[in-house]
């Protein structure tokens, strides 16, 4: 019987994904800007500048991110269950 392989992703798996997900990304906003304007050289200035813009705006995101302590989300998504559980229903004509 074949062992059961680890779920987890490895660091080099994730580096690559993140790789090849830049280039299709990149890749597309350079096909897209060279249908808007027809011009090569400036779609490739587009997509040299998206590179950079968004691993910038990737890493000022994440540490956005940081503020916010962990299992916030968990706790507003429980106390918003909870008030949604706790709320009487209306009753519809239908019910009546």
């Amino acid at each position: 019987m074949k062992e059961r392989r680890e779920s987890r992703e490895t660091h080099l798996r994730s580096i690559l994904k993140g790789l090849s997900w830049r280039v299709v990304a990149t890749g597309t906003t350079i096909i897209i800007a060279y249908v808007i304007t027809g011009d090569t050289s400036i779609a490739l200035e587009i997509g040299a500048i998206e590179v950079f813009a968004k691993l910038l705006f990737f890493y000022l995101h994440e540490r956005i991110w940081q503020f916010l302590p962990r299992g916030t989300i968990r706790e507003i998504e429980s106390k918003v269950i909870h008030d949604h559980k706790d709320k009487p229903r209306r009753t519809t004509r239908r019910q009546k």
